[in-house]
């Protein structure tokens, strides 16, 4: 759920409004996590198609390195392009991941700790950390990644980028189209055969997250080989009131068909809605804001949502405690990943990029 630029793009056009919507994205499933809580029943949740927010990151994160590395990946080198996306993308994994593990002890709720033997628990912790599915922990359905369950979106953005850097690179659009059309139809089965678009987090579902990203990087990567970026004057709160819609649009008996559509048609759409939109000076710096907190939120606050998981099912507390431990619990996690981007993402990037710099500059 990427889209920030690496050292050989810092001078090209930056697409501020995309990263708003990045951030609106990133919100909508923080809140889509608590909500799920309460209302098991869809129907009943007023952003009850929060989770379509990853097929958004996947169409954006095809766009992005499109056109941060169309062209130019051949010249870094594969294994420069691998470095660069792991510091980007991975010191948050880490994080995540001892967040998830120190949650899971310490859950004044929960004694699902006790359960578990030492090595079940290192075998647990070293999964999450390398990025290896381990749908092992049944209280918690077969998460992929039981100690930060939103790390299965990042297994398959890892997977992308490497068919990216191997195979989508190199050939040509006529390709492209071809199996973006497969992907349509891949994902359409998906779609029918589920009844949704939510899976790829577990392991019965593995690999409904495959078709997710197959299809969405593809539409991404697309946008921007065709340029089929739209110009318009909707702006910032336009389009993320636009995004917005799509996540709190009605469960109804036909949903899988209107998310198969969100999906293949209306996020395309809306990220090059976004790539040809302008931001106004006033809002500059929310989109900003929006769009570097919007990966450390996304990866930083799922041991919280355990936590009020369990709380929620063993104290069963009145509907308006409930609405005001939400409300504090996304303000307090929004901090959290400003905390998370400033005092840990960011330094250790900065320190990983100087070494691999230098690195460059020695065999050069």
């Amino acid at each position: 759920m990427d889209s920030n630029a690496v050292d050989i793009t810092q001078t090209r056009k930056h697409f501020i409004i995309l990263d708003g919507l990045r951030g609106i994205a990133a919100l909508a499933v923080v809140v889509f996590h608590f909500m799920e809580w309460v209302f098991s029943d869809f129907s009943k949740n007023f952003i009850g198609h929060g989770y379509l927010a990853v097929d958004f990151f996947f169409c954006l994160s095809g766009f992005v390195i499109a056109y941060a590395y169309d062209g130019k990946i051949q010249k870094l080198g594969m294994i420069e392009f691998f470095k660069a996306r792991l510091i980007r993308l991975h010191p948050l994994v880490v994080l995540g991941s001892v967040l998830g593990l120190l949650a899971f002890f310490l859950d004044p709720f929960s004694s699902e700790a006790n359960a578990y033997g030492i090595g079940a628990l290192i075998l647990l912790f070293l999964s999450s950390l390398l990025m290896i599915p381990a749908p092992m922990m049944e209280e918690r359905a077969f998460n992929l990644f039981g100690f930060n369950a939103p790390s299965w979106s990042l297994f398959w953005e890892y997977i992308a980028n490497i068919f990216y850097a191997l195979i989508l690179s190199r050939i040509n659009r006529a390709i492209l189209i071809v199996l973006l059309v497969l992907a349509a139809g891949t994902l359409s089965v998906v779609a029918y055969r589920a009844g949704n678009l939510l899976g790829g987090w577990a392991g019965n579902n593995f690999w409904d997250g495959g078709a997710r990203v197959f299809y969405s990087f593809l539409a991404g990567i697309l946008i921007f080989r065709y340029n089929l970026i739209i110009r318009n004057k909707f702006g910032f709160i336009a389009l993320g009131i636009l995004l917005m819609l799509a996540f709190v649009m009605p469960v109804l008996t036909w949903s899988w068909l209107a998310e198969l559509l969100v999906a293949l048609i209306y996020f395309p759409l809306l990220v090059s809605l976004g790539a040809g939109s302008t931001v106004s000076p006033r809002l500059k710096a929310v989109c900003e804001f929006s769009g570097n907190i919007s990966y450390p939120l996304y990866m930083t606050h799922y041991w919280a949502i355990w936590i009020f998981g369990h709380y929620y099912t063993s104290v069963k507390p009145s509907m308006r405690e409930v609405t005001y431990v939400i409300i504090g619990g996304v303000l307090f996690l929004i901090l959290f990943a400003y905390l998370a981007m400033r005092f840990f993402d960011i330094p250790v990037r900065r320190y990983l990029n100087q070494k691999r710099v230098s690195s460059i500059k020695l065999k050069g």
